[in-house]
């Protein structure tokens, strides 16, 4: 989709993949800030900004790795003309689309006018399914553009593997079958997740917005005068939890951590625990 020096914008905080999927295949990536003021959600007037003549493509992630955020239809409207205007190619990270909360819509930016002739969708079982380890993926695009994918993709991976093929059409199959009441009972689990640590935070006095989508929260930590690396590397060292500094996802992450809620939840009750002894220590 890219030809050397092109440009591709990738909304900051994002997923660490991104920056160098773009750089491997020759292009520039250009980070596109997002704020906690406005929920990190991508808005007219950063994408505004970070265009230029040399824009071929965004990488479009929501749900969002590590924020949580949705961009919900009337979120995403107001881009649609620049990107059409300008003629800028879409990918569209989907992978987190079935789990959404407290009544968000995840639209894909695919389906709506002027888009699905230039959106890659990409998606996978990762999520939606707890198939992880599995690394079982696909791509919806343009015969144009997949075409060409085609063409690469069968020289570096010669192909799924077969186990992981008959899962997901299991999956597929019995999930439609039952109204996708597995994928529903999961989401309503990390729901209760959800809440008991975006809870937890606030009382803990670090501010959090309740995320829509995805697995995580991602609480600010400016108020203990920690960078969001030695907040990290401190909380790891003296009790033993792990989080993930903001800055991960690049600049924009800054005073935030990102905290995965799949897990159980005694773990969940214990890392609260021993946070909130690191923070009344500081």
């Amino acid at each position: 989709m890219i030809e050397p020096g092109d440009e591709v914008l990738i909304p900051d905080p994002g997923y660490v993949s991104y920056a160098p999927c773009v750089t491997f295949a020759g292009g520039i990536p250009v980070a596109v800030p997002t704020t906690a003021e406005t929920e990190f959600r991508l808005t007219l007037e950063a994408l505004t900004n970070a265009v230029t003549e040399r824009t071929k493509a965004i990488i479009f992630p929501y749900p969002n790795n590590p924020t949580g955020v949705v961009m919900e239809r009337k979120d995403i409207e107001p881009l649609l003309k620049l990107l059409i205007d300008r003629d800028i190619a879409v990918i569209s990270d989907e992978i987190y689309s079935e789990l959404v909360y407290d009544g968000a819509q995840h639209t894909s930016i695919a389906s709506l006018p002027g888009m699905r002739e230039r959106t890659v969708v990409i998606n996978g079982f990762s999520k939606a399914f707890a198939m992880t380890g599995w690394r079982l993926g696909y791509a919806c695009g343009p015969e144009a553009i997949v075409t060409q994918m085609n063409k690469v993709h069968q020289y570096t991976i010669m192909c799924a593997s077969r186990q992981a093929q008959v899962a997901a059409t299991e999956a597929l199959k019995k999930g439609r079958e039952n109204g996708y009441q597995d994928v529903q009972t999961m989401r309503a689990s990390y729901d209760r997740r959800r809440r008991l640590m975006v809870d937890a935070f606030q009382s803990m006095g670090l501010p959090c917005a309740s995320p829509k989508g995805a697995f995580y929260c991602f609480p600010s930590v400016k108020d203990t005068g920690l960078t969001s690396e030695a907040f990290c590397t401190r909380l790891l060292k003296e009790q033993k939890v792990v989080c993930v500094p903001g800055t991960a996802f690049g600049a924009s992450g800054e005073g935030h951590i990102r905290c995965c809620y799949a897990t159980g939840v005694d773990q969940l009750t214990e890392a609260f625990r021993r946070m909130s002894v690191f923070l009344n220590s500081l």
